[in-house]
């Protein structure tokens, strides 16, 4: 199977990773209907965008960036619109709301799994290569996607930031998801995009682990037990139950499905959770390492 845009489950599923075929995010017609309903519902309003924002609670750059079809529409955008532009308006907007689809600027081997984590009512990751995509901060994804050869446009690179920050909202929109992740303490010491990169992506896992439905756990550097020494997995539990797996690598990808392959990764993935730091341990150090940049 695939990965996310050109980026996979991590980046790749961790990295930005890059996946067979056509790792090209393709551009979302919905998003860009949404976003021109959007603007000329305001525009008939007469409000400008300074004007619209503070009343929606969200800040100028980010409307701007919705109206330009450039970021997934937050699901209260559409109530807080309607409180300012009025019930047919909101009636519009619901109605060009209902043909949009989360796995818009994903690449197109990745959307199988990213289907499957939008329903999965567990998913765990171990990552080796870079931080689950799931969790990367902004300046991060920038980072990687930055550094991918061939180079990328300046376009490129805002569209699959764009994919990668709005698919990251399956955390907080679905709460009773379990979410779990492993990740190799080399990933951070690496210092991927220097000591403000690295900061922003510490902080930001604190930030994470402390929701109720996150546990994040590093992997010491140093582990004589380790388990993990065929790469990374993750792993998503389907709503009735079934468990599939994921893995890509350098222009390649792989949907697991059969039961006996999936349950050597699920228990490979629980001997990795015993031997990584536990929730409270990872937290000590990361503040540690936090306060070493």
């Amino acid at each position: 199977m695939t990965t996310d845009n050109g980026g996979g489950a991590g980046g790749g599923a961790g990295q930005g990773g890059v996946g067979g075929g056509n790792c090209e995010p393709e551009l979302s017609e919905s998003l860009k209907t949404f976003g021109a309903v959007l603007k000329a519902l305001r525009e008939e309003a007469r409000l400008t965008q300074e004007q619209f924002a503070p009343r929606v609670r969200y800040s100028v750059a980010y409307i701007a960036k919705i109206e330009q079809g450039k970021r997934f529409p937050p699901r209260d955008l559409l109530d807080r619109s309607e409180e300012v532009l009025g019930a047919v308006a909101g009636r519009v907007l619901g109605a060009a709301a209902k043909s949009l689809t989360r796995k818009a600027g994903l690449a197109s081997w990745f959307r199988q799994w990213a289907g499957i984590e939008e329903e999965a009512v567990s998913l765990y990751a171990y990552e080796c290569r870079a931080i689950p995509g799931l969790l990367q901060p902004e300046p991060y994804v920038r980072a990687v996607f930055d550094r991918r050869l061939p180079p990328v446009t300046e376009e490129q690179l805002d569209r699959e930031v764009t994919a990668r920050l709005d698919r990251q909202q399956i955390i907080t929109q679905r709460p009773n998801t379990a979410f779990s992740f492993v990740i190799e303490q080399a990933v951070l010491e690496r210092g991927l995009g220097g000591n403000e990169v690295a900061k922003a992506v510490i902080n930001h896992l604190l930030a994470m682990g402390r929701l109720r439905n996150v546990e994040i756990q590093l992997m010491p550097l140093r582990q004589e037990d380790h388990c993990g020494v065929d790469g990374h997995m993750y792993l998503a539990e389907t709503p009735d139950h079934r468990w599939l797996g994921y893995t890509e690598g350098q222009r390649s990808s792989n949907l697991i499905s059969a039961p006996n392959d999936v349950s050597v990764l699920l228990q490979r993935y629980g001997k990795l959770r015993s031997l990584a730091h536990d929730c409270r341990a990872t937290v000590s150090l990361l503040e540690q390492m936090r306060g070493a940049l």
